[in-house]
């Protein structure tokens, strides 16, 4: 077993990870004009992003669930890992070799488990892409000749072949320096009597990869009538690295598109999503083996993001000018009684995604793959935009099965659609479609609200109010607008209220004064841009500078990591020796910190490229220099901190004084509040007659 990884080691894998690919493979990230980016949190389900990443620090915080952290944090929470195997999966992605302490290398087999699978998934990916060529699969190439993909067309979407025999891959991998355990635990053989043996054989296969292309399973279609697994369509079985209720196929192909257009097109097959993407539908991905679900719906929201205007959430379908703005998500659906089901099993999801999701039905109920067959690409790019709202869908489905020209047909037909309004949460769209529902059914309006209230109060629905504001911490400041390369915080009334819902929007400590804001300011400021703070001034702060106890403990872990950091300092190392000093219990008040917003142009923060070391490649990325505005904030801050120390100090000597009688020990205190008097009033002298150079 190898030794521990040696830390510049670490060093050097932190410095050339960059935080904002890693987080933007599974999370659409907008800039927030403050030199940090937002988005929907992975780790928790939400509608409103509250997960902020700082990739000039390298940090990242949720002020949702609270979790937080580096690049190896964040890897190590996603990929459900631990530190060593987070940083050999970086290592890995980075091609950087790791050390180990004491000479030892990692061996034949060594490094992350989870990199070993990945390994072997893409090393069977290569096998399967090497057979489809091959004489025995003549019957593979026919099949998605048949379905008009060309050669072309099955090396994009990286179709392959498993051969037949008992252990083609087995012996293939084994000969790559695999073991029968890695191939087991990646999905890609299974344990028999005879020994080990190939779980894909004799089929059609498509790669499933995640969204940053790497492969996690394989789907395969059945092509032999005397194949001993008896279903059409089999998957990767559940590993660590493939989840099915969390893998989408096409992912890989489709985020581009899905990011820049906020929209997916769900099908339901592997040769759907190859007819969609080549009819230029290049937003279609594919649930694997399994029915569209929750975990299935957080990726698509991650990826396509809420719509807002101000502090309403615009959830359903908007247009201007004729084009569609907002976020779509639409499902392929048969028309039959199998599709009606699919669409009932979406109409569980949460009511702000299913505002913005619609269903495409083709006539004849032919899916995308067919559909393209026969009536060509026109045809796919057609169905997609005439796709009908789920809602309208689901509801219309259910009235249809009835004869409403009867009154007992009508009675049929309310009585079937009533649950199906009573699970739609969201009040603001409850009572509409109840109003459609019946005008539709033909009876009169309080008749279909009595069933829908008496379904709704069975069900137990939770109501909801997908349009309704949501504000997080409380009033948020709007942000400010100017002119390009104009300080907008030049009004002292734009930097106020952005330094307010700095403290109204913190987790740690509720509490909203001027001494909170000013030490909360400076710790943020000191955190992002140490640089700022001059050494001389910082080196006169002492514990009683500071009232609050987050900030005073936090004042003690920077004395801990040894204080203001050199300019050599490389920003992961200042981070990293922070949040060590400071522990678990002051580590998300430091990533909290790190990516709060400060009042400064965000053109002349931290969006600049900071130096990097003369050997290039992945040396450490140094502190950068501050800006005039930043040393000017620091400057301001630390001198109402100074000022606030002076203040209690005199308070304190002149209560102390009151209390002594006439003596040498009362004029002795005398002379110290005259000098600390002195000091202060030096100190206001060089604050308003001086700034920073």
């Amino acid at each position: 077993m190898p030794g521990m990884i040696l830390k510049e080691d670490v060093e050097k894998v932190r410095a050339a990870a960059d935080l904002y690919d890693i987080v933007s493979a599974s999370v659409t990230l907008k800039p927030s004009g403050t030199g940090t980016y937002v988005g929907l949190c992975p780790f928790h389900d939400e509608k409103t992003p509250s997960f902020s990443v700082r990739p000039s620090l390298g940090v990242w915080h949720c002020f949702g669930c609270g979790l937080g952290g580096d690049v190896f944090g964040y890897v190590e929470q996603r990929e459900n890992i631990d530190f060593r195997e987070a940083v050999e999966l970086l290592a890995d992605r980075y091609h950087i070799e790791l050390r180990y302490e004491a000479g030892s290398r990692r061996d034949e087999h060594a490094g992350s488990k989870r990199t070993r699978l990945l390994e072997a998934n893409e090393e069977a990916q290569r096998f399967f892409v090497s057979q489809i060529m091959s004489k025995e699969a003549l019957a593979a190439r026919k099949l998605l000749g048949g379905r008009n993909f060309s050669q072309a067309d099955c090396e994009r979407f990286g179709c392959g072949y498993a051969p037949q025999g008992w252990d083609n891959l087995v012996r293939h991998l084994a000969n790559k320096g695999f073991t029968q355990q890695e191939m087991l635990d990646a999905g890609l053989a299974r344990q028999g009597q005879r020994g080990v043996y190939d779980y894909f054989r004799g089929r059609v296969t498509w790669p499933i990869r995640d969204s940053t292309g790497r492969t996690l399973g394989f789907g395969a279609r059945k092509l032999y009538e005397d194949d001993a697994i008896a279903a059409k369509y089999i998957n990767t079985p559940d590993t660590q690295l493939y989840r099915k209720n969390q893998v989408l196929y096409g992912i890989d192909l489709a985020k581009s598109s899905i990011v820049k257009k906020r929209q997916v097109v769900i099908v339901e097959g592997y040769t759907d999503v190859m007819a969609c993407h080549l009819a230029g539908i290049d937003t279609a991905v594919a649930t694997c083996g399994t029915a569209f679900g929750a975990e299935h719906a957080k990726i698509v929201r991650r990826l396509i993001a809420d719509d807002s205007l101000g502090a309403v959430q615009l959830v359903g379908p908007l247009k201007v000018e004729g084009q569609a703005l907002s976020s779509r998500i639409v499902f392929t659906f048969d028309g039959d009684a199998a599709g009606q089901k699919a669409a009932l099993h979406a109409f569980g999801l949460d009511s702000a995604f299913l505002t913005q999701t619609f269903v495409a039905v083709a006539d004849d109920n032919l899916d995308p793959c067919d559909l393209r067959i026969e009536r060509g690409n026109e045809a796919v790019r057609s169905l997609i935009e005439r796709a009908k709202p789920l809602y309208d869908f689901v509801i219309d489905a259910a009235i249809d099965r009835f004869d409403t020209q009867y009154t007992t047909g009508q009675m049929g037909a309310v009585k079937a659609v009533a649950p199906l309004i009573a699970q739609i949460r969201d009040r603001s769209l409850h009572d509409m479609y109840t109003r459609k529902a019946a005008r539709r059914v033909g009876v009169d309006l309080d008749v279909m609200r009595r069933e829908v209230a008496s379904a709704r109060r069975r069900l137990n629905v939770r109501d909801e109010d997908a349009y309704a504001p949501r504000r997080r911490g409380g009033a948020q400041a709007a942000e400010p607008r100017g002119e390009p390369g104009r300080n907008p915080y030049e009004n002292p009334a734009a930097r106020k209220a952005l330094e307010r819902r700095d403290a109204n929007e913190q987790t740690y400590h509720r509490i909203d004064d001027a001494v909170f804001i000013c030490e909360q300011q400076f710790m943020a400021t000191l955190i992002q841009v140490p640089r700022a703070v001059d050494p001389a001034w910082f080196a006169q702060l002492t514990l009683a500078n500071f009232m609050t106890p987050v900030f005073r403990s936090l004042f003690q872990a920077i004395a801990a990591a040894g204080g203001l950091p050199s300019a050599d300092t490389p920003q992961g190392l200042w981070m990293h020796n922070l949040t060590k000093a400071g522990g678990p219990l002051l580590e998300p008040v430091i990533n909290e910190l790190a990516v709060m917003p400060l009042p400064l142009p965000a053109a002349e923060r931290d969006d600049a490229q900071a130096p990097r070391g003369e050997s290039g490649g992945a040396a450490a990325v140094q502190l950068r220099p501050a800006t005039r505005a930043e040393q000017q904030y620091a400057f301001e801050l630390l001198a109402r901190l100074l000022d606030m120390g002076f203040m209690r100090r005199i308070g304190a000597a002149k209560r102390r004084m009151a209390q002594l009688p006439d003596g040498e020990e009362k004029i002795a205190l005398l002379g110290q509040i005259t000098q600390m008097e002195t000091a202060r009033k030096d100190l206001q002298a060089q604050v308003y007659g001086n700034t920073v150079g």
